[in-house]
């Protein structure tokens, strides 16, 4: 007998939702910052990267994942006002060009409820809400969804931090604490 994955509907605050579980969705990447790894900064001119994102889309990107800050091992960090310069020009960029659902890459929860109330719906937190205690509060006030990473100290640390026992199950039970304060702070569980 085949596997048959759950399947789970993700309201997002525009009235949309992710259906999760049916197939793969493609999540892509458009980071905004001149040492992203994932594409060694060729996304750094914000039109590059706005032509780049509606491609993606056209090519069937089903969600826009856009970031501000490099979160690689060893990067610094960069102040609220330069990840917002960076990402602002490319949400509004975006607005009524495509379908997608938008996520912002972001940590901060004043980038995060900027970019909502640009268009964004969905908050890809590399921290799990932990690197900013006002981030939950507006990803439950705004109703948006959010992605919860795990990951064990900031970029210039993490090597030194990822010692684990068991990986599956220390990931696991550290993200699972994680929810439970997303809960705990209003976030809805299907978001």
């Amino acid at each position: 007998m085949p596997y048959c994955r759950r399947r789970f509907t993700v309201p997002l605050p525009d009235g949309r939702a992710l259906e999760l579980g049916a197939r793969t969705l493609v999540m892509a990447i458009v980071n905004v910052t001149p040492d992203s790894f994932a594409d060694g900064g060729t996304r750094f001119d914000p039109d590059r990267a706005i032509a780049d994102a509606v491609r993606m889309v056209a090519d069937g990107a089903d969600i826009l994942d856009i970031g501000g800050e490099s979160t690689r091992p060893g990067a610094a960090p960069v102040s609220v006002e330069e990840e917002l310069r960076r990402v602002e020009p490319v949400i509004e960029g975006l607005r009524g060009r495509v379908d997608a659902p938008i996520s912002i890459d972001t940590y901060k929860a004043t980038v995060a409820e900027r970019a909502i109330d640009l268009g964004a719906t969905i908050v890809n937190d590399i921290s799990a809400l932990a690197y900013d205690p006002e981030l939950a509060g507006v990803v439950a006030r705004r109703r948006a969804a959010v992605v919860l990473m795990h990951t064990r100290g900031r970029s210039r640390e993490m090597y030194a931090n990822a010692s684990y026992t068991d990986v599956v199950a220390d990931v696991s039970a550290e993200l699972m604490a994680r929810v439970r304060v997303a809960e705990s702070a209003g976030i809805d569980a299907r978001r």
